[in-house]
């Protein structure tokens, strides 16, 4: 199923750290839906420019308990049910994978983010220093939530298991 193609105005990152709070969101945020496997909107991407960054605030229900994977893929599509239409992770400098990775990591590399007991996700972070041409190229790009913990280190996709949700990032229109 294709999820519809959504536009968006987004900066990158070469690193990443959770910092905002929802209350940090300025009211010119744009959202977008977080689609399951099945195609289902199964939460929300709000994301906001800030200096030299983009924040992404990720809500979600219904996942399995766990830290999760949560990367910028190249391709702006998601089709389900394995978003392989995402392509693989941003990464235009050609780097290893992985946070912790010294030979990394890749522009789209992102820390992991937790599901808590009741099965919802509530985090925020910020991707830093990237343009923002580079994320509204003529394909755009995907965020995607991994189903396992990325152990940050192991190259291409940090071992973190298969794509469970995607939101589409396009570029501009």
């Amino acid at each position: 199923m294709r999820t519809p193609s959504l536009y968006l105005i987004l900066a990158g990152a070469t690193s990443l750290a959770a910092c905002a709070t929802p209350s940090d969101a300025p009211s010119s945020a744009m959202s977008v839906p977080l689609i399951g496997s099945a195609g289902q909107a199964i939460g929300t991407v709000r994301m906001w420019e800030t200096p030299g960054a983009v924040s992404f605030r990720v809500e979600a229900n219904g996942l399995s308990v766990g830290r999760k994977g949560l990367h910028v893929h190249a391709v702006g599509r998601c089709d389900g049910p394995g978003f392989t239409t995402a392509g693989s992770h941003w990464n235009p400098a050609s780097r290893k994978h992985g946070l912790s990775n010294p030979m990394g990591p890749h522009a789209g590399d992102l820390p992991n983010v937790p599901v808590a007991a009741n099965g919802t996700l509530r985090e925020t972070v910020v991707l830093t220093g990237a343009s923002f041409a580079q994320l509204r190229d003529a394909d755009g790009s995907a965020l995607v939530l991994h189903a396992a913990e990325d152990d940050n280190v192991t190259d291409p996709s940090g071992n973190s298991g298969d794509r469970i949700a995607c939101a589409v990032l396009s570029p501009a229109g």
